[in-house]
């Protein structure tokens, strides 16, 4: 790297930084202190200033710090927590996010069926659940050990893929965790938590309101474009603001729960085809240059599936190289009656995933505090 551009990139970091010693910890319910509290986020670069990754453009690491394993949960500051609460809970309504654990029944991409044991302990009145599913089988975060930069076999933070253990690994002293387990896993955000502003762009709502149908089939491959998501936030008068949760309702659940049993069943069975976000510099502008902490969608896959001949996978670019948090198959649909309702798309927004030491996926277990018009808060005071 040229010094140029590394004097660049130090104009990032807050003059709190310097001197700071950064001390491994051992303990693994201890997530790595917030890089927030000793950089200032108020200046970041564009993606175009962001330095290349060998071949790949837009790599943020130097941005978080190269012993950063928060990703774009860095923007998740107190302050912004503190406002997004003080001026998105008002009425008190509450949404869940989460697709029961069951659902689908028959999990895509070859994952494993979700089996939950109901266990009655007669004659004592007493029940136990076992649970074992594929953290990815239904509504879940895609992690920062989720998925990797394919050509250069390397994970967020430049982690080598050969690094991480597989198998099953039992973890007995909870004070004394072998630091390689836990680097990049999923407890890191459990221990942070998910919480900000949410926006909820309902491409759903958006089209059929013109429409009797939308204009793609969510069960197919579709690109929505940068031009798309921007009217479907003008129409719903959304400004973005930095460590916004963006929240995409683009049909996936709507049409399963609509489908016959037989469709649903068929859907495992045959190649994975969805509607997503496309894979486009474009886009990848728009993503960063928001600067949003997290982006999830009702979609199987947030992305278009599968990608253009040639197209690297986004989730490269938003896990590998940003530690961007990936959602998907969020149940939206509750959510976005509400909004449409109050005619207002932001909310408080509220996640905790699993805290699994180096866990490469987890369910959210995600929830909206959804605020109202102020005509409407003012009228149930009356």
């Amino acid at each position: 790297m040229t010094a140029k551009r590394l004097s660049k990139i130090l104009t990032w970091i807050s003059p709190s930084s310097k001197g700071v010693e950064h001390k491994k910890s051992t303990q693994p319910s201890e997530a790595p202190a917030p890089a927030a509290s000793i950089k200032d986020w108020k200046n970041l670069p564009n993606f175009d200033d962001l330095p290349m990754f060998k071949n790949m453009k837009g790599c943020a690491w130097e941005v978080w710090g190269k012993e950063d394993q928060l990703g774009t949960i860095n923007l998740l500051t107190e302050e912004a927590v503190k406002r997004a609460a003080a001026e998105e809970i008002i009425t008190g309504t509450t949404v869940s996010l989460n697709w029961p654990l069951q659902f689908p029944s028959k999990p895509l991409f070859g994952r494993k069926n979700p089996e939950i044991k109901m266990i009655p302990k007669a004659p004592r009145v007493v029940r136990d659940d076992e649970i074992h599913i594929n953290t990815q089988s239904g509504t879940q975060w895609d992690g920062l050990r989720h998925y990797g930069l394919q050509e250069h076999g390397v994970f967020y933070n430049n982690t080598p893929q050969d690094a991480m253990a597989g198998g099953i690994i039992p973890i007995h002293d909870p004070l004394a965790i072998d630091p390689a387990l836990a680097h990049i896993g999923i407890q890191n955000w459990a221990n942070h938590g998910i919480c900000g502003r949410g926006v909820l762009l309902d491409m759903v709502r958006y089209y059929t309101a013109e429409f009797t149908e939308l204009p793609y089939d969510p069960w197919t491959t579709h690109g929505l474009s940068v031009v798309e998501l921007e009217a479907c936030a003008d129409k719903q008068g959304v400004k973005f603001r930095q460590g916004d949760i963006l929240i995409l309702r683009v049909g996936f659940i709507s049409k399963y729960q609509n489908a016959t049993q037989e469709e649903r069943d068929a859907l495992a069975g045959r190649p994975e085809t969805f509607a997503g976000i496309e894979q486009s510099e474009d886009m990848k502008r728009f993503l960063w240059n928001n600067h949003f902490a997290a982006i999830a969608s009702d979609q199987p896959a947030l992305e278009r599936w599968p990608t253009p001949e040639g197209t690297p996978h986004m989730h490269q670019t938003l896990l590998g190289l940003w530690g961007m948090p990936i959602g998907e198959m969020f149940d939206v649909e509750k959510l976005s009656e509400v909004c449409a309702k109050t005619g207002r798309y932001t909310f408080f927004f509220s996640s905790w995933p699993l805290a699994i030491i180096g866990g490469c996926a987890s369910p959210p277990n995600a929830a909206v505090g959804n605020s109202s018009l102020a005509s409407d808060f003012a009228d149930q005071l009356m």
